[in-house]
């Protein structure tokens, strides 16, 4: 399913998160993956120190080749691993090698953020997102294991097409490692977001919505061969997505994505940002 993977590496222990989880679907699965460190230089840079660059190089040279080696060694890929280094923003220079290389996949660390940082996902995390070319796997350092299996997959589901993609992703993803599926719609509380009360004829017609839904998300996954869980939550998505995966004990958060354009390719909305920055384990946005 995913052979040909790009994972963004900087040395960080967020970055070889993300490359333990490839690596270890790599070696269940089969396929490989290039490890990609770029570097941005400024004019300033070469003023004060003509010689960074050069040093710089080396520096991410050595750290790439040095993982590289010892994952190889660790997990038995022999050939499977690749390294690269490369100047240049290092959103573009992913996105770039990813669309060169028709990758299947990007793999990305981030780590959850506080304050006024909260509505920021990270710049590179969330460009990469917006902007691939493929399906991205955001993988946080916090997890307690990078295992490349999904034995338990928790989607959100809202009856889009982006939803609907997402759902049979994730039927194939159950079909290659038996994966249990629980596909999760929360009911929005507009009383929240503008000033609207929720009469109980509007409540009981919103609960229908949500059991319409489902059921068609049930009537796909039959489609795709695979039988799936559903549950319907009311309240805040990002807290009930997170929240439930907790619950569960899932293994993958699966996400469609909505294109987002304009603005929101800077900041991408609210929910997801959210979920990536709380969840307990890593999340896979299908594009």
């Amino acid at each position: 399913m995913y052979e040909n993977i790009v994972v963004a590496y900087d040395d960080s222990e967020f970055s070889k998160a993300a490359l333990l989880e490839s690596s270890c679907w790599i070696k269940r699965h089969g396929g490989k993956a290039v490890l990609v460190h770029s570097l941005f230089f400024d004019e300033e840079e070469f003023v004060i120190d003509p010689g960074q660059r050069e040093k710089r190089f080396e520096l991410g040279k050595r750290a790439c080749y040095q993982m590289k080696e010892k994952v190889s060694a660790e997990l038995g890929l022999n050939g499977s691993l690749e390294s690269l280094i490369c100047e240049g923003e290092p959103h573009d220079v992913l996105v770039d090698i990813a669309t060169a290389r028709h990758a299947d996949l990007i793999a990305i660390g981030t780590h959850g953020r506080k304050g006024l940082k909260k509505l920021f996902l990270g710049s590179v995390t969330s460009r990469v997102i917006v902007s691939s070319p493929c399906d991205v796997l955001v993988v946080k350092s916090l997890t307690k294991k990078c295992t490349g299996v999904y034995d338990s997959i928790l989607l959100s589901y809202d009856g889009s097409d982006f939803s609907k993609k997402a759902l049979e992703h994730s039927c194939k993803l159950s079909k290659t490692d038996g994966s249990e599926i629980t596909a999760i719609y929360v009911i929005p509380r507009y009383e929240e977001m503008i000033e609207f009360f929720a009469t109980s004829f509007i409540k009981d017609n919103l609960r229908h919505d949500a059991e319409k839904i489902m059921e068609n998300a049930r009537a796909i996954a039959k489609d795709n061969g695979v039988k799936i869980n559903t549950e319907i939550a009311e309240g805040d998505e990002a807290e009930k997505i997170t929240e439930t995966a907790n619950r569960l004990k899932a293994d993958l958060i699966v996400r469609g994505t909505h294109r987002w354009t304009g603005f929101n390719k800077a900041i991408m909305g609210s929910v997801a940002e959210r979920v990536f920055i709380n969840a307990p384990c890593p999340v896979l946005v299908v594009k």
